[in-house]
């Protein structure tokens, strides 16, 4: 395990820089200068120990006077001026030690200074490696984005793609070991954005300093999200002094930025921003080849409909903050965050017309010029106080944001046989404020503190206003527009008690939730509330079979709320015989999961599995079916979503992290899963107004792998590659394909390591593009491919001033004995 914590001890300590110079108010500054020389090792089996921080206090200020790291003897050389000072010695993962009142007035050696493993923590069992890695804990896994070359000059959509058991589609869709129901936070909180898909498409990856993956969430989480959590956690320097980064993007297709952060740190004040902007465009295809089918399946027509579009952006992202260090104890921490994004979409649709024989008929042309405009501005505000025992602390946040979401598109609509022209004006504006309200306190009790209490509220209170509508010619279509004000309000209360006794772990805990909902369609004069109090359990139990092993069960209830675009009759008018139309009357859909699972360490290998089971109730499946409405003589097919009675998914994945040289590193993971639905949908035929049942009975199975490779060649060069693959599987109404796409990244230091030149192709074989069929009887069969971005190539280069490549802040040990708060640990 040792060398796990030397590896990742290159890039935790790198703040001493600004203490290299003595300071004023130490006592003896301005005498004569000493030599301080020592060694660290570990007690446990003497070897030394790499870049553990030495810092000298002095005692007569209290403050660091100047400080270094040991090389790779462990060994340290230090110069200060003559005087009285506290020797404080650190190194992540092992007890702190202080070697208090030494006068050293001449040149002086401390000797070897030995330092004791810490003992382990209830709540983690962490692999500690090289940046870019990955923490397991015992309810997540947390990956550091790092030195990832696959994200350089990409967004957090890309970040999220390339990080195991998760996965993107093209349509921005995020998924977790394949079920999509997945809650997403940002710094902890729910994101402020109205569609979470295109706002992660907005946020540039470099802003981006970890990812926590929660598949089985514990008591102290938002109970939203059936299938897990991703926790989002944005850069925020803490080194001392004044250090960042600077970064400069540039692609085919056109995707140039460039971004910066900043940290100016004192004893009292943490002051930081990262600021980015970005000029985009996303070139993208879709094919929907249809057969129209008569009431005994024989063909009545084909439709062969193609899509082109360029989606240019131009984004801004940037936040400011400050923690303010009111006592060692209280720390206040506030931020703004604020985003803003406009596009235009230029999309071209040739929907080709055959008759029952495929004989040609005519093309009908659709032309979408669309505007989008996009703000979201949001401020936080969190209070930290840490009691005098270890772990014992309480937290206050407070958020409130706002956004706007403006689209307007003009969709001409021509054909071959010069029929007029329709012009179609479409306008969606979308206006969302949510509050946010929560409250945490953290208990260690116990003789060595091997239990710990948690207790805390949460209240989320959002507030939607969709109002969307599409004119024909100039005049208002009253089938397509509508206003829908959406408000949900939830108040949470849960506790949770964990102990250790010998190597068995416990964990439960206890969520409560009260949800009241309104879906007020002021235009369909539909107005339904929704008032209900859920209860959600959550156990865990681990076992430590040794100090490189051991196994862990768990158990948690979970609820999926839909919002948003599922519950917004009209959000589209891309196409006017494929639409995609939400439903109101949608309920939340229920998960019980378990997962067990199964950690192994060698020297050079970590193996991690675990295999999970969900059962779902009112679980929501996507249906295809005809409104009742004809273009010409081609009915409409909409795409709507419907609660099912039942879901079973059952599934196993594992992980490998393999080193086998220093200068190669493999990460692979590999997922498959069985899902068992069960329900029947009902609806009336329009074309011959009788009543017909849809079977969604299906069991299907599928996998997905992926392989990261990470390779030094010689001239210091970094290679990445990442491959990965999404297996077929069969729906109730047809079957999606396989998927496979593969990325490079290459990177190289300069200027002494204080720049990186990065070069980066997303999607080399040009080959991630979403392939389904579709088979409704009695209607369609049709073949789709949807491809959200073509192949990218990127060219970044990364300046850091007072801050080396491997600076890792947030795993610096803590000067007052506990665990800063860094926005990541918002648990309610």
């Amino acid at each position: 395990m040792k060398i796990f914590k030397i590896v990742l001890t290159l890039f935790v300590f790198t703040s001493l820089t600004a203490w290299a110079q003595p300071r004023s108010g130490a006592q003896g500054g301005g005498g004569k200068k000493v030599k301080i020389t020592g060694k660290v090792i570990a007690k446990s089996n003497n070897q030394p120990l790499e870049y553990t921080e030495v810092r000298l206090i002095s005692t007569a200020t209290n403050k660091v006077v100047t400080g270094g790291l040991t090389d790779a003897k462990g060994e340290f050389n230090i110069d200060a001026p003559a005087g009285n000072y506290n020797v404080n010695v650190e190194f992540l993962s092992f007890k702190p030690l202080e070697l208090k009142n030494k006068s050293i007035q001449e040149d002086t050696n401390l000797g070897t200074i030995s330092l004791e493993d810490e003992a382990t923590k209830l709540d983690e069992v962490v692999i500690r490696k090289e940046k870019t890695s990955v923490e397991i804990k015992l309810d997540k896994k947390v990956y550091n984005v790092g030195q990832d070359l696959m994200v350089k000059g990409g967004t957090v959509s890309d970040v999220l793609d390339n990080i195991p058991s998760v996965a993107v589609d093209s349509d921005g869709t995020i998924s977790l070991r394949g079920n999509d129901n997945v809650k997403i936070l940002i710094d902890g909180r729910p994101s402020n954005a109205i569609n979470i898909s295109d706002a992660l498409r907005m946020i540039p990856a470099d802003a981006i300093d970890k990812v926590e993956v929660v598949t089985n969430p514990s008591a102290r989480y938002d109970a939203e999200g059936g299938g897990g959590i991703l926790n989002i956690l944005l850069k925020k320097g803490k080194n001392n002094g004044v250090n960042g980064t600077i970064m400069g993007t540039t692609g085919i297709p056109d995707n140039h930025g460039l971004s910066a952060t900043l940290n100016v740190k004192s004893d009292e004040f943490n002051f930081f921003t990262n600021q980015g902007y970005n000029y985009r465009n996303n070139p993208g295809k879709a094919q929907m080849d249809s057969r129209y089918l008569n009431a005994d399946n024989s063909t009545r027509n084909y439709i062969n409909e193609s899509r082109d579009s360029d989606r240019y952006s131009k984004g801004y992202n940037g936040n400011f903050g400050f923690d303010w260090f009111l006592t060692k104890k209280t720390t206040w921490t506030n931020t703004v965050n604020y985003r803003k994004n406009n596009g235009t979409t230029e999309e071209n649709v040739d929907q080709i017309n055959l008759d029952q024989f495929a004989n040609y008929t005519k093309t009908v042309f659709r032309d979408n010029n669309e505007d989008t405009k996009s703000e979201n501005v949001e401020f936080a505000s969190n209070l930290l106080h840490k009691f005098n025992t270890d772990g014992h602390k309480l937290t206050v946040d407070f958020s409130v944001s706002k956004n706007k979401d403006d689209n307007d598109a003009t969709i001409t609509n021509a054909d071959t046989q010069n029929s007029p022209v329709v012009i179609n004006d479409t306008y969606n504006i979308q206006r969302q404020n949510r509050i946010l309200l929560q409250s945490d306190y953290v208990l260690p009790f116990g003789k060595n503190k091997e239990s710990q209490f948690e207790a805390g509220y949460r209240g989320n209170f959002l507030d939607l206003l969709t109002d969307y509508s599409v004119f024909t010619n100039g005049v208002l279509d009253t089938y397509f527009s509508n206003v829908l004000n959406y408000k949900e309000n939830v108040n949470a209360l849960y506790s949770q008690l964990g102990t250790k006794i010998k190597k068995f772990s416990f964990l439960a805990g206890l969520r409560y939730e009260n949800s009241n909902i309104i879906v007020d369609q002021q235009t369909s004069q539909i107005y339904k509330t929704k008032n209900y109090d859920n209860f959600f359990p959550s156990a865990t139990v681990a076992y430590e079979i040794n100090e490189t092993s051991n196994i862990a069960i768990n158990y948690s209830k979970r609820i999926n709320r839909p919002r948003g675009r599922e519950i917004n009759p009209f959000s589209s008018y891309s196409s006017n015989i494929n639409i995609f139309q939400g439903n109101p009357d949608l309920n939340p859909s229920k998960t019980d999961a378990i997962d067990f699972g199964f950690l192994k360490k060698w020297t050079k290998l970590t193996f991690n599995t675990s295999m999970y089971f969900n059962r779902t109730v009112d679980n929501v499946q996507y249906v295809r079916r005809e409104s009742g409405e004809f273009v010409g003589t081609t009915p409409v097919i909409i795409t709507t979503p419907v609660n099912l009675s039942k879901e079973y998914r059952t599934g196993f994945e594992f992980t490998f992290n393999y080193t086998p040289y220093k200068w190669w590193k493999i990460n692979t993971n590999f997922n498959f899963f069985r899902v068992e639905t069960i329900g029947k949908y009902t609806y009336v035929l329009p074309s011959t107004s009788t009543e017909k049942t849809t079977d969604f009975a299906n069991v299907a199975t599928t996998w997905s792998s992926r392989i990261t490779s990470k390779i030094t060649l010689p001239g210091k060069i970094d290679w990445q590659t990442n491959a990965n693959y999404n297996g077929p599987q069969n729906t109730a109404q047809g079957r999606n394909l396989g998927v496979f796409g593969m990325n490079l990244g290459f990177s190289k230091d300069v200027f002494k390591d204080k720049a990186t030149l990065a070069l980066n192709v997303n999607d080399v074989f040009n080959s991630r593009k979403r392939r389904f069929e579709t088979f409704i009887p009695g209607q369609v069969d049709a073949n789709s491919m949807m491809q959200w971005r073509v192949r990218q190539v990127t060219l970044s280069f990364t300046y850091r001033f007072n801050k080396t490549k491997n600076d890792k802040e947030q795993n610096r040990p803590k000067r007052n004995g506990g665990d800063d708060n860094d926005g990541g640990d918002y648990p309610g």
